[in-house]
């Protein structure tokens, strides 16, 4: 055989392994595709993942569940993290235009139990004010009645939002409600809503109002809301 001849089978020789390995490759690209479209649901991130508009969110992780959250509603969540009270929340509440809730008690009785633990891993996000039984309970400021709820945890409660619209506060353990008291009633600060109680998980031998103040989500939901820490802000108000 000549040389030109082992040249030329050499050069064909060539090709021909260059071509198949070209089309091998092509077939392994297009396989790996395929099996990384199968997997799409599983393995890409939630941004990119088709929503199903039935399903609920799922809970961000370090929220809590409002312990008011009715069974029919979609799981409202509480952002407790000490940055969002101190940096974001606080400024929309004016500590000068609140009264301390509750008949006959002085700033100086007032407890910090904002960041306690409670059961089933939730925090408090409210202070206690202790006062006995049928106490009056006052109304910390302007605003409107939003829900009058009866609470496994927090027994006879009720929800004012204020005139803005921005901010909820949080009643709980009455004893009972004002006389008169409604829905949508307009409220006056120091109006009496109801009175101290033990309604709820509270013990019946130490009566007191629960009380928490929320910034409102953009949904305005009774239930959902960013809990900020009322001591702080009660400390120097007016007793009524």
């Amino acid at each position: 055989m000549s040389a030109r001849d082992t040249f030329g089978r050499f050069i064909r020789g060539l090709l021909l392994f260059v071509a198949g390995a070209l089309v091998g490759g092509t077939l392994i690209y297009l396989g790996l595709g395929q099996q990384r479209s199968m997997r799409g649901l599983a393995g890409v991130p939630a941004s990119t993942q088709p929503v199903d508009p039935a399903q609920p969110p799922a809970q961000p992780i370090g929220s809590s569940p409002h312990p008011d959250m009715p069974p029919d509603v979609p799981a409202g969540q509480f952002d407790t993290t000490p940055e969002a009270d101190t940096a974001t929340a606080t400024p929309l509440v004016d500590a000068s235009k609140l009264i301390i809730p509750v008949q006959g008690v002085q700033a100086a009785q007032l407890t910090d139990t904002f960041t306690q633990a409670r059961s089933g891993g939730r925090v408090h996000d409210a202070i206690d004010i202790m006062s006995p039984a049928g106490t009056p309970v006052y109304a910390a400021a302007d605003g409107t009645v939003a829900k009058l709820f009866e609470s496994k945890l927090g027994g006879t409660t009720l929800y004012e939002f204020d005139t803005t619209g921005a901010i909820a506060y949080y009643y709980a353990h009455l004893q009972s409600y004002a006389p008169g008291l409604v829905e949508g009633k307009a409220l006056k600060q120091g109006e009496v809503i109801g009175y101290v109680g033990s309604t709820g998980n509270a013990s019946p031998t130490a009566p007191h109002l629960h009380f928490a103040i929320m910034v409102l989500g953009p949904d305005k939901h009774w239930w959902q809301g960013t809990a900020i820490n009322p001591y702080p802000l009660l400390s120097g108000a007016t007793p009524h």
